[in-house]
């Protein structure tokens, strides 16, 4: 896995390439090892790949030695997750674009990236009024009380507010930065960070000693989005990095709520926006829980099927274990394989075929009953 890292980290340093058409390299290939060494033709294959753009990878991967970029990455970047590897968050790999590099540092909880632990985004403005600070704690505290662990990015306001309420309920925050996993932004935040790397999780896909760019936080936001099963929005106004971190959450097809306010209140504009867009309305705790407590599960894997297995090929039955009477998404089953899309994708028609295994919209697979 370490060799693999280092395709990674090469490909990640190629300029042009980011993080969706990454992904669909690996998908192609399943190994960017492969695909670094696969000739400039083989990318011809893969859908939204011009031309132009396969023959400038040929031109940019021969100026990249891999082995020699990791050895130097890893003096000040020595912990970082791959998509490739079981430790990466598995709700980070179901959206479009996750971090090809995941930086990380602080305490590392394998429930929470394996998708066990139910993870939620609280985002807002930075300057919140009392009404806004007064219910993201107790909506943290309720939260983590409940067993969600909450998730935010470190900014003044009410980022700060909902990682401080879930640290003081002794519960687990995961901090996304825009800056390096090293760097304290803001600065007046410095105590908080301390106590995030003594009780929490930060993460960032930015590498060590990179300092805060205005263009990195609206990537942070669909970070925030991703890790989350659902994205609450306590106050924001008209122009708000919350309200990016919203548009993620669609894109991704997580829930989104939104604390109410007052049409007086500047800071609340923003959320009353969300809300005339369909966005879920926050009325009280009881009433959030409740709408919580519907989200589905996820999926669970390894599983072992209770009806008897027939007679198939051991790749065949290696697959079909893995999925249960509740859908299972494609990408999965590819990362628990560790076998090619083709392959996974040729197996699933097979099983299909033998009416073993159903295919449900979005590219998710369940069990025939």
């Amino acid at each position: 896995m370490e060799q693999e890292r280092a395709y990674w980290l090469a490909w990640s340093q190629l300029q042009g390439i980011g993080a969706v058409t990454l992904k669909k390299i690996y998908q192609h290939f399943g190994s960017l090892e492969e695909a670094w060494n696969a000739p400039a033709i083989a990318f011809a294959e893969i859908e939204g790949l011009s031309n132009k753009f396969v023959t400038a990878i040929q031109q940019k991967r021969v100026k990249h030695y891999p082995a020699e970029l990791i050895t130097q990455h890893l003096t000040q970047n020595p912990q970082f997750w791959i998509p490739a590897e079981t430790a990466y968050p598995r709700l980070l790999l179901e959206i479009p674009s996750p971090p090809p590099l995941l930086y990380y540092l602080g305490q590392v909880e394998l429930t929470e990236n394996q998708g066990i632990k139910p993870m939620i985004g609280i985002v807002g403005t930075r300057n919140p009024t009392e009404y806004g600070k007064r219910w993201t704690r107790k909506i943290t505290q309720a939260l983590v009380s409940h067993g969600f662990g909450i998730v935010s990015g470190m900014a003044a306001g009410i980022d700060t507010v909902a990682h401080q309420a879930c640290l003081e309920a002794n519960g687990r925050t995961i901090a996304v930065l825009g800056t390096g996993v090293d760097t304290v932004y803001p600065y007046s935040n410095r105590s908080l960070y301390q106590r995030l790397i003594e009780q929490g999780l930060i993460v960032s896909e930015y590498p060590a000693q990179t300092p805060p760019d205005r263009n990195h936080f609206p990537a942070r936001n669909r970070i925030i989005a991703g890790l989350c099963r659902a994205v609450l929005i306590m106050e924001a106004p008209q122009r708000s990095g919350a309200l990016i971190t919203a548009r993620f959450a669609n894109d991704f097809c997580r829930d989104v709520y939104v604390l109410p306010g007052s049409l007086d209140n500047t800071q609340a504009l923003g959320c009353l926006a969300l809300l005339n867009s369909g966005a879920h309305v926050v009325l009280g705790i009881e009433h959030l829980l409740e709408m919580l407590g519907t989200m589905p599960c996820l999926d669970r894997i390894p599983f072992t099927p209770t009806m008897p297995i027939v007679d198939l090929d051991p790749k065949l039955e290696r697959i079909y274990r893995l999925i249960d009477r509740e859908s299972v998404s494609l990408d999965l089953i590819v990362e628990q394989t560790g076998l090619d899309i083709s392959e996974v994708l040729s197996a699933l028609s097979q099983l299909e075929l033998m009416d073993l295994v159903l295919q449900l919209p979005g590219m998710r697979y369940q069990i025939r009953n």
